[in-house]
């Protein structure tokens, strides 16, 4: 199988897990503290990167690839209780797709100028996945001015924490994974006593690990679709979550998907065939 159908199917996997994060951690959030909520979901997303790197005898990988990926920890400390927050105090079908089109922007301008502008085609799969986006991010209602400015923040720093993972998984992945968690997760830790926040009820635990697990699955199929492609494919395609979102959204919070939005949704299927070049 061509390396392109490889990538393209990481990015999707990782689209789906990550919007299926989003969705879970959303929930969540609205009933519990935000970095009570990320501290647990981070915890239970190291114990998974942990565990991969030691039964795969991963080699731990240089110190400039592990700054990187303390970098790219310290960002989505901040990134995502931002998203957490937006998904929280707006529409969901409103916040994750606004986040998601700046995430998939960064990366995009990044890789013009580092690898060059890819084949025509994927140019006009990339062109109509952002377009996509933005047909996603357009439904009825307003996110009001702290839930735009929330996922606004949160889609320059998920694009950048991507850009900074590429740099950081070039030989390794479980081990970069981890050290990216292990920042975050200390920052969350900080600001949850700091703020004087406690972390989730018991009976909400297992669906925060759930979203912290999904998380870091979303981050590792984004690897492994950056390493077998280009940075932009990988990034756009697993931008593509807020479509896991929506559909969760409306199948169990009843909210409605717009006409607008079925649109987008529509041009990203057409979208990604011309991205991998099929």
């Amino acid at each position: 199988m061509h390396p392109a159908y490889f990538s393209a199917t990481f990015g999707l996997a990782s689209a789906a897990s990550f919007g299926t994060a989003d969705f879970t951690g959303g929930m969540v959030s609205k009933r519990a503290p935000v970095f009570g909520v990320l501290t647990v979901a981070r915890t239970s997303g190291l114990a998974v990167a942990l565990t991969l790197a030691a039964a795969t005898h991963e080699r731990i990988p240089s110190a400039g690839a592990l700054l990187w990926a303390g970098a790219a920890g310290f960002i989505g400390a901040l990134a995502l209780p931002a998203l957490y927050r937006a998904l929280a105090v707006g529409k969901m079908s409103l916040a994750a797709p606004v986040t998601s089109v700046l995430c998939a922007a960064v990366p995009v301008l990044v890789a013009a100028v580092s690898e060059g502008l890819p084949h025509p085609v994927q140019i006009c799969g990339l062109l109509l996945a952002l377009a996509a986006l933005w047909f996603i991010s357009r439904p009825e209602g307003t996110l009001g001015r702290q839930g735009l400015g929330l996922a606004l923040f949160a889609g320059v720093g998920f694009g950048t924490f991507l850009v900074c993972m590429r740099h950081a998984t070039a030989n390794a992945v479980y081990w970069p994974l981890a050290t990216a968690l292990v920042v975050s997760l200390v920052m969350a830790i900080g600001i949850m006593a700091l703020q004087g926040e406690s972390l989730p009820k018991l009976r909400l635990m297992p669906v925060v690990l759930v979203a912290g697990v999904l998380d870091t699955g979303g981050n590792f199929f984004f690897v492994l679709a950056s390493q077998r492609g280009r940075l932009d494919v990988a990034a756009v395609l697993s931008s593509l979550y807020p479509a896991f979102t929506v559909l969760l959204a409306h199948l169990v919070l009843k909210e409605r998907i717009s006409r607008v939005q079925a649109i987008g949704m529509f041009a990203a299927l057409i979208a990604v065939p011309l991205i991998t070049g099929a």
